[in-house]
């Protein structure tokens, strides 16, 4: 790799640890809102990435993915601890708190395509480029986020929509980070995880009048 693409590679990084932190935070928060104070009692509803971090899914794949080149960038935090017997509406509160992360990445893209909006008007090369590249890895992680492999979100929905029991979940999640290395292998997840994010970008790009 060339100086420029391991500068460009970890900008990019640096946006993934800010857009981890608000996933998570979106986690926390809605827990808490739901009556859960497990993650807020843990100093977890918070926006300092630091306490968000998880070592393998912050750090050692997505830098090894910019260090060898690999076409999309994606990465997870460290779980937000959650006890649905807190929860005021358990299942329903579930499926809130589960949904939230991704549902954070969402309105990050749709609020970074609208900032491309701006640039367009002032002119700003560099602005239109940085939201943008910025907006498809929100929504990247949006998306990668809903595959139902833990200890990703979808898990999480399957989990809760099925009523599996958390002690089946845990033995299935103890292989999840192994069986996630090897299903991101394969090519048609990530061009089927491209295109959908495509697709989206530029769905939300004509709401704003902005071509991407």
């Amino acid at each position: 790799m060339d100086q420029r693409a391991i500068v460009d590679g970890l900008l990019m990084y640096l946006g993934l640890i800010v857009l981890l932190t608000f996933h998570e935070f979106g986690h926390a928060w809605t827990a808490w809102r739901c009556g859960d104070d497990t993650a807020r009692l843990q100093g977890r509803v918070s926006l300092n990435p630091l306490v968000h971090i998880d070592l393998l899914g912050t750090v050692i794949i997505p830098l090894v993915m910019i260090f060898t080149g690999t076409r999309f960038l994606v990465g997870w935090a460290k779980p937000v601890p959650v006890n649905p017997n807190n929860l005021r509406n358990p299942k329903g509160d579930d499926l809130l708190v589960t949904l939230a992360g991704p549902w954070m990445n969402l309105m990050l893209g749709v609020v970074l395509v609208a900032l491309m909006r701006v640039g367009l008007i002032v002119h700003s090369a560099n602005m239109l480029d940085f939201c943008e590249k910025m907006a498809y890895l929100s929504l990247l992680l949006c998306f990668f986020n809903l595959i139902p492999i833990p200890p990703l979100d979808g898990s999480q929905v399957v989990r809760t929509l099925t009523n599996m029991s958390y002690e089946t979940y845990h033995n299935i999640g103890r292989f999840g980070f192994l069986i996630l290395i090897i299903v991101l292998q394969f090519p048609a997840v990530s061009n089927t995880l491209n295109k959908v994010t495509s697709t989206s970008l530029s769905a939300i790009g004509s709401w704003f009048g902005v071509p991407v």
